[in-house]
């Protein structure tokens, strides 16, 4: 089964600071709790379009 590389987007800053991989079939858009540099705290971080 092949991966796809995504990107984790900081929902306040809207920075890119993560790329991650996922199933190419998964339809679920992750969603994770990680530190921003940017912003200096741990925020939400959705998968980009």
């Amino acid at each position: 089964m092949a991966r796809k590389k995504v990107f984790l987007i900081c929902e306040e800053c809207l920075s890119r600071n993560y790329t991650t991989s996922k199933r190419s079939d998964d339809p679920v858009r992750r969603e994770l709790s990680k530190f921003c540099p940017h912003c200096g705290k741990h925020t939400l971080h959705r998968e980009s379009k």
